[in-house]
């Protein structure tokens, strides 16, 4: 195998035997021919639209795949080969398709293409083909590569939406265009160019799934989440689909069973649709990371709605508590299938096992404070500049991302509680989790760590920049005094700093470490035209930040 498409790869160049992050060397050489399969699927797609035809199956299978081989999604190996076998039978369809619509196929097809075969052992065989280092040409891989992470992230957002029943076939264009170019031969101009054409439909996307949240359930509010427990069994879901945790909040009501969330899920407190559960109780524990802790002592089920898993060691007590379902994916797991004909998921299954399990075990008491999303951050517009007027406010400091479990990321709980009590954090993502249970205080009644949401919720910072933009009639938001500290780990932080990019945003810091899968001169060409750089110490980056 060789992966580096999370922050985590080993040496930060590369992991070869087994997937930092718990893949075996045969679940990430199958991801590799999904992802080959899923280009061929677009080379179709691509030519049948060419002919006026849209096939909705294609674009699911093409957003779907791609999300199931992100960081922390699936490790389910016979689920991966599954996929791969109707990503096959989906791409004669859309050519048979695109033939009877008239098209005539091209005298020379990429193998992605007319690759086939219904044999493990022959899937297998070509798994170790196509990976990542097929491509020679560093900087051509390096580009490539950049642009599939993006598009994976992308493709995280755009299942969010698309559960909600929000799609924008122009963004499955493009995904499936994108897909398609990274099997052509393109020049490194070509290929920054895409690069930032996919920051473009990286915001389209983002803000289809804004609208998507906030149309069904409301703009977040600023609210108190408890940080304790009560005395009922629970459920805790994780991940970041709300469809999920709405129809599980659902089911569960009146059955005396408690719904907790663990992570990435935290915000669905702000929302107003989810208040008016009572046994919707609080948050448990903290980032992904720290789950084979914390799901020990929680005692119920646990809910796996997207990435972010972390496989149990063997000795775990927790293992037969887990279910997944959407993209997600795990060996030996319960999955609870997909909505059909317009059904719910069935969550039955689940909450049966909940009703046998102990309440969990209390590991922390308080509240913890968020729903600073762009409609409610911009309530508070004339209390913000107000405050930067008079100089309460000196700086914001943007530091949003991922949490990771490298001893690096200490930095940036150093950093938050180092930073003059005259800034404020500007976060979504579960990188909070490193400084947001600090007792950093609030500036006039606005607390110091404005937490937006899920990494889903970046899209709001970047609308409460450009707002601020306009409020103090500045011709760029570099203009404006914010910062940027970004901590990353995986695929929807790549779509997310593609976005940032796109927008103009520049002076970014990445860390804990800048990409494994930028080469050099592609790394070069990132600093000298958006002045992206990585971390130093806390002392040195905060002198040169307030400098």
């Amino acid at each position: 195998m060789f992966c580096f498409q999370c922050q985590e790869t080993a040496k930060g160049t590369g992991c070869t035997i087994k997937g930092v992050c718990g893949k075996t060397d045969e679940v990430a050489n199958m991801q590799d021919l999904l992802i080959y399969v899923t280009k061929g699927v677009s080379v179709f797609a691509n030519l049948a639209r060419q002919k006026g035809v849209e096939n909705a199956k294609v674009n699911q299978f093409v957003f779907d795949s791609l999300f199931i081989t992100i960081t922390n999604a699936n490790f389910d190996y016979d689920a991966i080969v599954e996929k791969v076998k109707q990503g096959l039978k989906i791409r004669e369809e859309i050519k048979n398709e695109f033939l009877k619509a008239g098209g005539k196929l091209p005298e020379k097809l990429h193998g992605c293409a007319t690759w086939t075969s219904d044999s493990i052992e022959e899937f297998e065989r070509k798994s170790k083909l196509i990976g990542v280092l097929s491509i020679e040409n560093e900087d051509i891989r390096s580009l490539k590569e950049l642009v599939t992470y993006g598009l994976k992230g992308m493709a995280a957002y755009a299942e969010h939406a698309f559960n909600l029943g929000y799609n924008n076939n122009e963004i499955f264009a493009f995904m499936q265009r994108a897909l398609v170019a990274t099997t052509e031969e393109k020049s490194v101009d070509e290929l920054v160019a895409l690069v930032l054409e996919c920051g473009k439909f990286g915001v389209d996307t983002m803000a289809l799934l804004d609208k998507a949240n906030t149309s069904t359930y409301g703009n977040p509010e600023i609210t108190e989440v408890n940080i304790g427990v009560r005395n009922n069994p629970g459920i805790l879901i994780s991940g970041h689909d709300l469809k999920d945790l709405e129809e599980l909040l659902e089911q569960t009501k009146g059955t005396g069973v408690d719904v907790y969330t663990h992570s990435e899920m935290l915000p669905g407190h702000y929302y107003p649709a989810f208040k008016k559960y009572e046994n919707f109780v609080g948050n448990y524990g903290n980032a992904w990371w720290k789950q084979r802790d914390e799901f020990e002592t929680f005692n119920g089920p646990v809910l796996f709605t997207t990435n972010c898993i972390v496989p149990p060691l063997d000795k775990a007590t927790y293992t037969d508590r887990i279910y997944t379902t959407g993209a997600s994916g795990l060996g030996g797991a319960k999955h609870i299938p997909a909505r059909q004909d317009g059904k719910t998921k069935d969550f039955s299954e689940i909450i049966k096992h909940a009703k046998k399990c102990k309440a969990p075990v209390e590991i922390e008491t308080g509240k913890i404070i968020g729903g600073f999303a762009h409609n409610q951050v911009i309530a508070l517009a004339d209390k913000v500049v107000e405050a930067v007027k008079t100089g309460a406010i000196r700086k914001f400091f943007v530091m949003a991302g991922c949490d990771g479990r490298m001893k690096s990321r200490e930095y940036y709980t150093e950093f938050a509680s180092k930073l003059p009590k005259d800034t404020v954090i500007l976060t979504a993502g579960c990188a909070k989790y490193r400084y947001n249970k600090l007792q950093l205080g609030d500036i006039n009644g606005i607390p110091r760590v404005l937490d937006a949401g899920q990494c889903n919720d970046s899209y709001s910072l970047a609308v409460i920049a450009l707002t601020l933009k306009d409020v103090f009639k500045v011709d760029s938001v570099n203009d404006l005094p914010i910062a940027y500290n970004i901590a990353w780990y995986e695929q929807k932080a790549v779509i997310v700093l593609l976005a940032l990019l796109y927008l103009g945003v520049k002076n970014i810091h990445l860390g804990p470490t800048l990409p494994g899968f930028l080469s050099p001169n592609v790394a070069k060409v990132l600093v000298e035209n958006f002045g992206i750089s990585g971390i130093g110490t806390v002392d040195e980056d905060m002198k040169l930040f307030l400098s």
